[in-house]
């Protein structure tokens, strides 16, 4: 595969972990490059990416005037993707809770898919390191739920590591996504198997940060648990 293929990462006071990802990211294969979405991290992390992509070509930054939710800031990094020469394209966290070191399979394993995502739960296994007990039975239940509800056969649907071939991307009206928690992992998975595109997981080991704080809340767990409801019903009646 010749490829070009982007990393999409949105930060919000992620600067302590910027320098390293990069270089970690860059190092995994000459086709990968990255792009940050930064939504005015008052710690100043867009202007130390800036700085970066000053010198390295393969680094980029989108700049955003304030926190505006990860679905925008994905979406916003698809449309930018869609918008140049890149067939493939990333979905990965600031935190290093998504190991650069498991790029190199998302490349090979999207030589056989539409679409790949890292899973935590692969055939019922858990691969996740640091997470306290509550929140790793919120996240498996989580899981189960959203199978179950949408019927997608997926171990890990609100998985944030995720790796698309642009002709799905493409296929999606970005405009109608909805969601903007960890639902929007749920919805753009769902969004691309109802548009008939084959996805495969691959397993990855999860850690919990070690910088920063989790941008987890009360509000996107209600629209998590809502939204699974809104697009089974969506599907039903053609409004995907």
């Amino acid at each position: 595969m010749a490829e070009r293929a982007l990393v999409i990462t949105p930060t919000y006071n992620e600067r302590a972990n910027v320098p390293t990802l990069i270089e970690r990211v860059l190092a995994q294969d000459p086709r990968l490059e990255m792009l940050f979405v930064d939504d005015n991290s008052p710690d100043g992390t867009g202007d130390l990416i800036a700085e970066f992509a000053a010198r390295e070509p393969r680094v980029h930054l989108l700049r955003r005037a304030g926190k505006l939710g990860l679905g925008t800031a994905y979406r916003d990094g698809f449309r930018w993707a869609l918008a140049r020469d890149y067939e493939l394209i990333f979905e990965m966290d600031a935190d290093f809770s998504h190991d650069p070191v498991h790029l190199p399979e998302f490349l090979k394993a999207a030589e056989r898919a539409d679409f790949v995502l890292g899973s935590r739960y692969l055939d019922g296994k858990v691969t996740v390191v640091n997470w306290p007990m509550t929140r790793l039975l919120l996240s498996y239940g989580a899981n189960i739920y959203a199978r179950l509800v949408t019927g997608m056969k997926l171990w890990d649907a609100t998985g944030g590591f995720k790796c698309f071939h642009r002709r799905v991307l493409a296929a999606i009206d970005l405009d109608a996504v909805r969601s903007n928690g960890y639902a929007f992992q749920i919805e753009m998975s769902f969004r691309a198997m109802q548009k008939g595109f084959r996805p495969v997981e691959i397993p990855i080991v999860f850690a919990d940060r070690t910088e920063g704080e989790s941008k987890m809340s009360g509000h996107i767990v209600r629209e998590a648990i809502t939204m699974v409801w809104r697009l089974r019903w969506w599907a039903l009646t053609g409004r995907l």
